[in-house]
Formats: structure tokens, C-alpha cells, sequence
């Protein structure tokens, strides 16, 4: 055997070794040698450990200034949940998302899960929860609590928002400001919501506000 076939021999010898004892003998949980498992399974830092790869020793750094958080809004900053920054918002605020059939398509569905429970599929202020409710159950059937109903989005004298003026006359940033603060008997929808669906939401109420004027 020339020297050439004899390292090939040795490497196939130890090529086999290395699989068979990593395959492992049928009667243990090891799972063999692992190769550069810092490759796949860094140590990472905690953000409250110290770091030696910055200048302050902290891994956790503050960060630079006019940069926001992944998913951060400052909408909750620049309004606040009063009565004057409910008029600003409706003064300068306007839906940043075109109005075409997938924006509207998706509002209504998002309107008819979080809102048509109380302001009705078209807008009407009849919703489920307005009428009157039985449940049974193992206790029995009883009478659930009935909610007072919202002002519908038409023109008549019922349909006045609880700040003045129409329901059918609120700007987009108006609804919006109402989306995340929520008012009254309406809790805030902000959690439920991020912001290109409340904006969604607000493009669709201003589609059903048309149709039933």
C-alpha cells in the first residue's frame, strides 16, 4: 500500500469512527461530539451584566437621541386624553394609508371584530350588546346587561357625539384620538390595535358614515 492509499485508508477509518460514536450505542441520550457550538449557541450578554466592549462597562446603553424603539408610537406623547388635544388631533391629524379595496377590506374586518359589538355593522349604534341578552348555563338562564347605545354615524338630532357636534361630522384624527383614548362607556382600543389597523378602522368608519347618511 503506497503512502497515498494508506491516508486515504486513514481517513476513512476515522471518518467512520466519528459517525458511528456520534450515532451512539442505542442505550444513552448523549448526542455525541459537537463541532463549534459557539457557531450556533453564542453566549449573548444580559442587559443588566457587565460589558467590556463598551466604554461604560454597561451592555444595556442608552439609545441615540431622535431614535425610537422597534414598534414604539409616539402618538400617546404628542396627544394627551384631554378634551383641547382631542380638537388638535382632529385638526391635524390625517390617514397616512390609500384608500383603495385591500385598506377598506381589512378595516372592516377589524371593525367587525372590535367594533361592531356596540356601534352595529353599519354604524347604527344597535349592536349585540344594546339588545337584550339571555345566557344558560349550569346556573341556569338569566338576563344579561344591557349597554346604552352609541350615537350612530347618521344626521339626525340622536346622533350627536359626546364632545358636540355630528358623529357623522368627526374628522379622521378625531376617531382616532377616540380609538386610543376610548371615551365614556368605551374603553381604549390601543392594545388591541396597532396603529396601521386603528387607521384602517378610521378609513372604514369613514366609508359606512358615507353610505348611511
Amino acid at each position: 500500500m503506497n503512502k497515498k492509499n494508506f491516508l486515504g485508508a486513514v481517513c476513512m477509518a476515522v471518518a467512520f469512527a466519528a459517525v458511528t460514536t456520534a450515532c451512539g450505542d442505542g442505550t444513552t441520550r448523549s448526542t455525541g461530539w459537537e463541532f463549534s457550538r459557539n457557531m450556533y449557541d453564542p453566549i449573548a450578554y444580559n442587559p443588566d451584566q457587565p460589558n467590556n466592549n463598551f466604554k461604560n462597562k454597561q451592555t444595556a446603553q442608552t439609545p441615540p437621541a431622535g431614535t425610537l424603539p422597534q414598534g414604539f408610537e409616539k402618538f400617546g406623547e404628542e396627544y394627551a386624553n384631554t378634551p383641547e388635544d382631542y380638537e388638535r388631533a382632529g385638526r391635524e391629524l390625517t390617514n397616512p394609508l390609500p384608500v383603495n379595496e385591500k385598506n377598506l377590506a381589512e378595516g372592516e374586518h377589524l371593525y367587525l371584530v372590535n367594533c361592531a359589538v356596540c356601534h352595529g355593522k353599519e354604524g347604527k349604534g344597535d349592536g349585540s350588546i344594546t339588545k337584550d341578552r339571555t345566557v344558560t348555563d349550569s346556573r341556569g338562564t338569566r338576563q344579561l346587561e344591557n349597554f346604552p347605545n352609541p350615537p350612530a354615524y347618521t344626521r339626525s338630532s340622536g346622533a350627536n357625539s359626546s364632545r358636540g357636534g355630528l358623529m357623522a361630522d368627526l374628522t379622521a384624527g378625531k376617531i382616532y384620538h377616540t380609538i386610543y383614548y376610548g371615551l365614556n362607556a368605551m374603553g381604549s382600543h390601543a392594545s388591541q390595535l396597532n396603529p396601521e389597523e386603528r387607521w384602517k378602522v378610521v378609513m372604514y368608519d369613514s366609508r359606512i358614515t358615507k353610505e348611511i347618511i
